[in-house]
């Protein structure tokens, strides 16, 4: 391992994409810290206290606690993650959108332009329905969180808060071209470690005071452990398709003949069904805020807690129900089955055509269960935890399976960038070892 951190180094293009990449990370942490005009910090920081397990608390855990101190990065990359979602929903649904999908290089180029319109839409409409609500609230002690309301400050807001969700796209496009990785994944990923060392620092104060005792908390550093292990077990799962491809002449050449194979993955669909979980199951305790006085609210806020049996239960149960929907979406069997045929591919034992694509969606619906019961039990788990024993989670299911699968795709890539110059990278050695 040691050796392999060398030789990252040893790599002029390699180490000055680490770098470049390290130095967005400088900048977009910087900009977290610049404050919108016109807020109110202290008022804001206690309505925020008392919004948590809202969706609220759910957007500023992504955007690294931006939104929960109202800075110029606020809204994070998050209107890019929507526009990007709605894109590819509509590519589902719309014949022009699959057009685009299906013609290679100049599609891909006129989706991204449609989603950074999009991106700039949702950020501006996110930014007024922002600063709407911001006049419209007061802490329990009665201060404003806005010093001047009015439509000044509702300009002012939409064009700081769009701006900076414009720039921070910029910066995650930049990374993927100069840098190492999928710059937006990385952008939420050092938005949600950036949380880790307050929290870490937190727990030892307390341990350290007495106010905790140490036993809870090395069994929570055992989970933590115990749960990365197998998120990385299972994201890195994989249901090999067999595919045989037919021998064809083509003048005096002979093409085909080999066999290969489709790799279905176990958690197809990634994050996204925690992320629209989360939202739904967040929103009647964010309705909730609204009417502090209301004791059908109130009620209404208790039954979906994070700590009741209902929200937990309802959790998991819409955490599989998404799996399937967007593994659907984003994997088409029959696209599959036309594209072997085409090239003369077919499954053995399987006729191709029909047969071949509803062999292909069968595979999926059995291997999407087990991967969405256990993203289901990451996610629950920590709630449980909480429930049973008073043990504060830093890092939620959700939060942990972004982590773990932005940390694997970037070094997948660093994996590639060091084997193609002809070094041990870090997943090779582990192989070898596997083997022996």
């Amino acid at each position: 391992m040691i050796k392999s951190i060398q030789s990252i180094f040893k790599i002029p293009e390699l180490r000055r994409r680490l770098l470049f990449t390290l130095a967005i990370f400088f900048v977009y942490r910087i900009g977290g810290h610049v404050p919108t005009p016109g807020i109110n910090a202290q008022a804001l920081g206690q309505f925020f206290s008392q919004a948590s397990g809202t969706l609220f608390g759910l957007y500023d855990m992504f955007v690294g606690g931006s939104f929960k101190k109202m800075t110029i990065f606020g809204l994070g990359i998050m209107p890019y993650i929507s526009a990007s979602i709605i894109l590819q929903l509509l590519g589902s649904v719309v014949p022009y959108f699959q057009k685009l999908q299906k013609e290679g290089e100049e599609g891909r180029r006129k989706i991204t332009q449609y989603t950074r319109y999009g991106t700039v839409v949702i950020s501006a409409l996110q930014a007024y329905g922002i600063s709407v609500f911001l006049e419209s609230i007061t802490t329990q002690e009665g201060q404003s969180i806005v010093l001047h309301p009015g439509f000044g400050f509702r300009l002012l807001t939409m064009l700081t808060l769009c701006s900076g969700t414009i720039f921070i796209m910029w910066l995650g496009e930049q990374i993927t071209e100069r840098g190492i990785g999928n710059g937006i994944s990385l952008i939420i990923f050092i938005g949600i470690i950036a949380r880790l060392p307050g929290g870490l620092m937190n727990e030892i104060r307390q341990v350290l005071a007495g106010t905790k005792r140490p036993v809870p908390e090395l069994f929570l550093v055992f989970f933590l452990i115990l749960a990365v292990a197998a998120v990385v077990f299972i994201t890195q799962g994989r249901r090999r398709v067999p595919v045989q491809y037919a021998k064809r002449v083509i003048g005096r050449k002979m093409y085909g003949g080999q066999s290969t194979h489709i790799p279905l993955s176990v958690n197809s669909a990634g994050v996204i069904p925690i992320i629209f979980a989360s939202s739904i199951m967040m929103a009647p305790r964010t309705v909730t805020t609204f009417f502090p006085n209301s004791t059908l609210m109130q009620t209404v806020g208790e039954l979906f807690s994070p700590s009741s049996i209902l929200h937990m239960l309802l959790f998991g149960l819409l955490i599989i129900f998404f799996a399937y929907f967007y593994t659907a979406i984003v994997i088409n069997p029959i696209d599959m089955a036309d594209n072997m045929r085409k090239y003369g591919g077919f499954i053995p034992g399987v006729r191709p055509g029909r047969k071949t694509a509803e062999y292909i969606d069968r595979v999926m619906t059995r291997i999407t269960l087990p991967g969405a019961i256990f993203f289901a039990l990451i996610a629950v788990m920590p709630l449980i935890l909480m429930r049973s024993t008073n043990i504060q989670f830093y890092f939620g299911g959700t939060s942990l399976i972004i982590v773990v699968g932005v940390a694997i795709d970037t070094l997948q890539q660093i994996e590639s960038h060091l084997l193609m110059r002809h070094y041990d990278g870090f997943l090779k050695r582990g192989k070898l070892r596997s083997r022996r």
